[in-house]
């Protein structure tokens, strides 16, 4: 079974992405903090990561990915987040700052998260 972690401090995104994954056949792991992120990561060894940009601090999420990527971990990881909105910011992926797959501004409706999950893990199985 195709395994998920979701990073996020916020226990309703968890569990509205957990709902919506399960009801797919995906499995799902979580962590609220970015040291339990890497923790679960290490432990669970997920297909594909779903990060959140801001949790205890403002770029928590982005040094996690940074960290990941460092650790030589090609996970497709996608990062939520409603910070360009709510700050008037424009942060995207790249390859060296914020290097995740998929940038995508919350709210994100359950179709959009299935359809981003489903691309980047078919995208990984044809490499």
């Amino acid at each position: 079974m195709t395994k998920i972690l979701i990073v996020d401090d916020d226990p309703d995104m968890v569990e509205a992405g957990r709902i919506v994954l399960e009801a797919k056949g995906y499995e799902v792991v979580s962590a609220a903090t970015a040291p339990q992120g890497l923790s679960v990561l290490e432990e669970a060894n997920p297909d594909l990561m779903i990060l959140d940009v801001m949790m205890e601090e403002p770029d928590d999420g982005i040094r996690m990915a940074r960290d990941v990527r460092r650790k030589g971990l090609d996970l497709p990881i996608i990062m939520l987040t409603s910070v360009n909105v709510a700050m008037g910011l424009q942060i995207d992926k790249d390859e060296e700052m914020v290097p995740v797959d998929e940038f995508v501004e919350k709210p994100v409706t359950p179709q959009a998260l299935v359809a981003k999950v489903e691309q980047l893990l078919s995208a990984r199985k044809e490499a």
